[in-house]
């Protein structure tokens, strides 16, 4: 296995992961941001006010995407099975 095929593999898994996280990421920091403005707002300096939504918006975005999560999943695993005589080499 070539240092080429092994730069591509990591690129594309990394890849997928990224395309897979986003969603949850982009609503932790627009909730977390959003969060902060109320806090500074009304001067509640709470660690669990700023916890807690976070968390409940993570889990219903991942609830709300797990489908296109496993599709996304599926498909690089298939087309990494189905290919996989380069990486026997």
């Amino acid at each position: 296995m070539s240092d080429a095929i092994i730069t591509s593999l990591i690129r594309y898994a990394l890849e997928t992961l990224m395309w897979i996280t986003a969603p949850m990421l982009i609503v932790a920091i627009v909730v977390g941001v959003v969060v902060s403005i109320v806090q500074n707002l009304t001067s509640i300096q709470d660690q669990t006010f700023s916890f807690a939504p976070r968390v409940v918006a993570i889990f219903i975005v991942f609830l709300v995407t797990f489908p296109w999560i496993l599709h996304v999943m599926v498909t690089f695993t298939s087309s990494l099975f189905s290919n996989f005589t380069p990486y026997i080499k």
